[in-house]
């Protein structure tokens, strides 16, 4: 895996690149996250079969704090991050991955990438305006944690847990995450959602004209699967939430295999 930092609006973007050459899938990572979390695919076998891409959002992982938090973390400037990152390095016509919040991000964007083969959303359920918290997460789901600023270790590792299934340990790459992503960037991100507000999630998937693929772990802990099934999404691939066994919010990192093939599997279907 390749890094290297480009510049999108006056921000510095930590973009790094596996080895394959072949079609190219653009990753966001979500909450408090980094590329870390998409290791087991830039590393893995499919990043040698696939010319994968993964940003680091502002504040998280290698992608400096911005000189202007309020400006830079909401729904709509992440999307123009993610866009730009796309012109720059001639990306438009990829899939675009998100994971969690980067799957918010990839809804937020996908109007703007007219171009884009296709995109897929897992760990995400797409958001009326204003948000529907209470019908998209399970009741149990820590959602205080998503905008809380600074954390507690218990609280860090109750969150981290709560992204694996049921009894699992989550990895220490994800631990250290959510301890070094700015903790402004969670308040700050939920405010935003009162004054810049974001695009209706619900509206964008009614519709788009790209495949849409949406994965589901089969032990997710905060995501609603009966909310995901309830969505009209017209462009569904396979018309069906494709469900990851053996995996929770986390199936890239749980279940990487089956997540790797259903991956391979929705670039076929996109570029016939």
């Amino acid at each position: 895996m390749q890094t290297r930092q480009i510049e999108v609006d006056g921000q510095l973007i930590a973009v790094h690149e596996s080895s394959g050459r072949g079609p190219s899938v653009v990753h966001v990572h979500g909450n408090a996250g980094s590329v870390r979390h998409f290791l087991r695919q830039m590393d893995g076998p499919l990043g040698v079969e696939l010319h994968l891409v993964a940003i680091d959002l502002p504040g998280h992982g290698a992608s400096p704090i911005p000189h202007d938090p309020v400006a830079a973390y909401s729904l709509p400037a992440f999307a123009r991050v993610l866009i730009g990152v796309a012109r720059a390095l001639d990306l438009e016509r990829s899939v675009f991955l998100g994971w969690s919040l980067g799957g918010h991000i990839v809804l937020e964007a996908a109007p703007d990438l007219p171009e884009a083969a296709g995109f897929c959303i897992f760990g995400t359920p797409p958001l009326a305006f204003p948000p529907n918290l209470e019908q998209a997460f399970l009741p149990s789901a820590p959602t205080a944690f998503f905008f809380k600023g600074d954390l507690t270790d218990d609280e860090i590792a109750s969150w981290a847990s709560s992204f694996m299934r049921p009894g699992e340990v989550p990895p220490p790459e994800f631990l250290e995450d959510i301890r070094k992503a700015d903790p402004h960037m969670r308040p700050t991100l939920l405010t935003s959602v009162g004054t810049v507000g974001f695009r209706d999630e619900t509206q964008v998937l009614s519709r788009l004209t790209q495949p849409l693929a949406i994965f589901h772990g089969a032990h997710e802990q905060l995501v609603s699967f009966d909310y995901l099934t309830s969505l009209h999404a017209p462009t569904l691939w396979r018309q069906a939430v494709q469900v990851i066994p053996n995996a929770g919010h986390a199936p890239q990192w749980e279940n990487p295999a089956c997540f790797d093939m259903l991956v391979r599997d929705f670039l076929r279907a996109v570029s016939t």
